[in-house]
């Protein structure tokens, strides 16, 4: 699918919209869907790729963490000196997305790349994530190696889970994108002919 045909102004919106949604427990939070930030951050890569709306979208999700905690009645447990660690761990992700937008387009011969890509990120993401929170939050006294290698046992399977969920539905809704285009684009040739 060539991504070029769809407006960057809305493909920000609807990155902002999942974020929106899904992020954390705040006043607009759907709570039985799994948090699109990894997706958001990563697809942002793959189709907005410059550095202003990756600020834009880190500034939104900082936002959003500082509402809930504040005025949401979200516990502050996340927020820590390792916070600022989230900036290099999005940063993975856009650049895993950036990466593969910049040698592929979307179609069915490069979900292989697609997926390559964003694992890369995502592991980066959460090595960066969750490393820093263990090592730099203050809330464990003694980290050790066998102490982050059990935490990411027990939280990251569930990030990706909801990595992958956000991904296929955007590439679900890319092949709906790109078949109502193809179709537009042929009922206007078939009425020039």
């Amino acid at each position: 699918m060539n991504h070029s045909r769809i407006p960057a102004l809305a493909i920000g919106a609807l990155l902002a919209l999942a974020l929106l949604l899904t992020r954390g427990h705040h006043f607009a939070s759907l709570d039985a869907l799994p948090s699109a930030s990894w997706a958001v951050f990563f697809l942002g890569g793959v189709f907005l790729r410059r550095a202003l709306p990756f600020a834009l979208l880190v500034a939104l999700a900082a936002a959003l963490d500082f509402a809930a905690v504040s005025w949401g009645g979200v516990t502050g447990f996340c927020t820590s000196p390792a916070y600022p660690f989230l900036l290099p761990a999005y940063g993975s992700l856009w650049l895993a997305g950036r990466w593969f937008s910049q040698r592929h387009g979307l179609s069915t011969a490069t979900l292989l790349p697609f997926a390559g890509s964003a694992l890369v990120g995502a592991h980066l993401c959460e090595l960066i994530s969750s490393g820093a929170f263990y090592v730099f939050s203050g809330r464990f006294a003694d980290p050790t190696l066998v102490g982050f290698g059990e935490r990411l046992l027990r939280y990251y399977p569930k990030a990706l889970e909801a990595f992958g969920f956000w991904l296929a539905v955007a590439l679900l809704l890319a092949v709906l994108v790109a078949a109502l285009t193809s179709t537009r684009f042929a009922s206007q040739a078939a009425r020039r002919g």
